[in-house]
């Protein structure tokens, strides 16, 4: 066969190559082999060199003619295939605007969230500010500050998370009692909400992360009356109206100390500790505790949206599950 009889040959498949093609990655395939920098058409070229010196020049301007012929039909081709794929995706993509539209699931405030809100926005209506202190906390402030006695089980590193010998993760949000009065003098209202943590087994009811709120309330003429009737405004305006119940308990920070609870169906949703301020606090801050009394509390916040709302589990909190938390 004849350097002309090969490139007539191979002209005629890549002819046939560039209409048999189905896709513009096909073409851009036969591109490639007939005329890339290995390809059939262009290999030919190195034939020149075994011909006559007479015949070279012919030879080359034939392949390069058949080269150009082949990259016109190539273009020609390419322009075809790409409207007919691009008018393909665009039927395939078309939206149907008569069909309804699918709902959008937007976020909103946690449950827990939710609640500290609420009783924030309760406690801030009654004169009480609020403002944030540490998680991690130095034990004087968590232990010391607070009345506990230094053979106290509560010291104990097996029921704490100590960060090292002398710091804690708080254990309660009391611990901002010490803060406060360090920083000033009555009349106080303050508040401060946020977790807490402690080495628990986790299960349905208890868990070694939580939230609570503590207030605190110094100033002349306070008694457990004030402390009663605060709590009872707070439950109300969270609750409704419930009945609430006060019951002898024991606690290092106050005296007397009391557990206080509201009815909650067939039962009592018990909701922390509280009394009145000890002495010995006061006294340790530099307040005259014959001239000033206080009341304070520590309340669960995660057992209230547990009531509320029926949950029977407090892990549901933490487990981001979208079904649970798109309930609220």
């Amino acid at each position: 066969m004849t350097p002309y009889e090969e490139l007539a040959q191979i002209a005629t498949e890549a002819a046939d190559a560039v209409d048999n093609a189905a896709t513009v990655a096909q073409l851009d395939g036969v591109e490639v082999d007939f005329l890339g920098r290995k390809g059939r058409l262009t290999g030919l070229l190195r034939l020149v060199g075994s011909l006559p010196a007479e015949e070279k020049p012919q030879f080359g301007q034939a392949v390069n003619v058949r080269k150009a012929e082949l990259l016109e039909r190539l273009g020609a081709r390419k322009g075809g295939l790409a409207a007919a794929e691009r008018t393909a995706r665009l039927s395939a993509d078309s939206v149907d605007v008569t069909l309804p539209g699918r709902n959008v699931w937007n976020g909103g405030p946690h449950p827990i969230t939710r609640q500290m809100q609420a009783v924030k926005d309760a406690l801030i209506s009654m004169g009480y500010s609020f403002d944030e202190y540490p998680d991690i906390e130095h034990y004087h402030y968590n232990f010391e500050m607070l009345n506990y006695p230094p053979d106290h089980p509560a010291f104990d590193e097996q029921m704490s998370f100590y960060i090292d010998d002398t710091h804690l993760l708080r254990t309660q949000t009391t611990a901002f009692q010490a803060h406060v009065m360090e920083g000033r003098k009555p009349p106080i209202r303050q508040a401060t909400i946020g977790k807490c943590y402690r080495y628990e087994a986790v299960d349905a009811t208890h868990s070694h992360t939580f939230h609570q709120v503590d207030l605190l309330a110094v100033d002349e003429g306070l008694t457990l009356a004030d402390l009663k009737g605060t709590f009872a405004q707070l439950t109300k305006m969270l609750f409704g109206d419930v009945t609430i119940r006060f019951r002898p308990d024991f606690f290092p920070f106050v005296e007397p100390g009391v557990e206080v609870a509201i009815q909650w169906g067939d039962g009592w949703l018990e909701l922390g500790g509280a009394g009145m301020v000890h002495p010995n606090i006061l006294e340790s801050m530099g307040i005259d505790s014959e001239r000033y009394t206080g009341f304070a509390w520590g309340l669960g916040i995660d057992r209230m949206p547990m009531a509320k709302y029926g949950i029977d589990d407090i892990r549901l909190f933490a487990e981001n599950d979208v079904r649970f938390l798109r309930q609220f």
